[in-house]
């Protein structure tokens, strides 16, 4: 644990090199949802490959840098593509971006996925903010002894998707006429899509959405007191089995793009009100 803290410290010190000012607030892009950067200001992109210890993504649809600037009116540090366990990371290489972010400066993550819905009221397209996860990685970035300097050994998850920003989001959506729900990822290893079965089974348990990210991240980042705030958007029907769609990685993209306007609007929204 003590090696991760110099490894941290090293990537954090060399983004202070080349980076000045304060960016308080970290976005995370999903797959399908890259083109929010378009947006914004951007005062430095550095590419993944270029920070010490940093992984590099390989997944299509995942660009791969780091870009700071300016968005909705704050500063942010905006991770273009994120890291999968399924990529075969391990949970601390995955969430390794996150405790830099923190280390930086960053107090507030927003995160976007594709997810696949598992509630009869959702459609392709609709928007979901979390308000909650259930963990079903089969390994926890928190496994270990714990180090003080990072956080507490048993944080609570709580209120994990600060609600304060929830209500914020939802607001958002309601304004701008974009339809949106609440509700409950189930947070999977991937990299197969879900059997028929196992669909039913995560609605069963009281989710209304599956993916292969985002709960080790919002672990990490609670665990370094950040405020989180993570939302979906519905980019194919699992279940019920009558509104079950022939999913591909290739329709999530296409369909994760057509909704991303929606979705930037929450975000960009959410940000100048925070």
């Amino acid at each position: 644990m003590s090696d991760l803290i110099g490894k941290i410290t090293a990537s954090a010190d060399y983004l202070k090199s080349k980076v000045t000012g304060e960016y308080g607030y970290g976005v995370i892009l999903g797959s399908g949802l890259g083109n929010l950067t378009a947006q914004m200001e951007v005062h430095h992109q550095i590419s993944y490959s270029d920070i010490p210890g940093f992984p590099v993504s390989t997944v299509e649809g995942h660009k791969g840098s780091l870009i700071f600037g300016s968005l909705g009116g704050k500063n942010v540090v905006c991770m273009s593509g994120r890291f999968h366990y399924y990529e075969g990371y391990s949970m601390q290489e995955v969430t390794f971006p996150i405790r830099v972010m923190k280390f930086i400066g960053v107090h507030t993550l927003l995160i976007s996925n594709a997810s696949g819905g598992v509630n009869g009221n959702f459609e392709v397209g609709d928007l979901m903010i979390l308000r909650d996860h259930i963990y079903l990685q089969p390994e926890h970035p928190l496994r270990g002894r714990n180090n003080e300097q990072l956080g507490p050994r048993f944080p609570n998850m709580n209120d994990a998707y600060d609600p304060a920003l929830v209500q914020m989001g939802m607001a958002i959506a309601q304004e701008n006429d974009i339809a949106c729900h609440t509700g409950v990822y189930v947070g999977v290893q991937g990299p197969t899509f879900e059997t028929p079965s196992e669909y039913k089974y995560f609605a069963l348990i009281g989710g209304d959405a599956v993916g292969m990210s985002t709960t080790p991240e919002v672990v990490v980042a609670r665990h370094m007191d950040m405020r989180c705030f993570a939302i979906s958007v519905i980019s194919d029907i699992g279940y019920p089995f009558d509104k079950a769609d022939h999913v591909s990685h290739a329709f999530v993209l296409e369909k994760a793009s057509a909704a991303e306007p929606k979705m930037t609007k929450v975000i960009v929204e959410l940000l100048k009100k925070i």
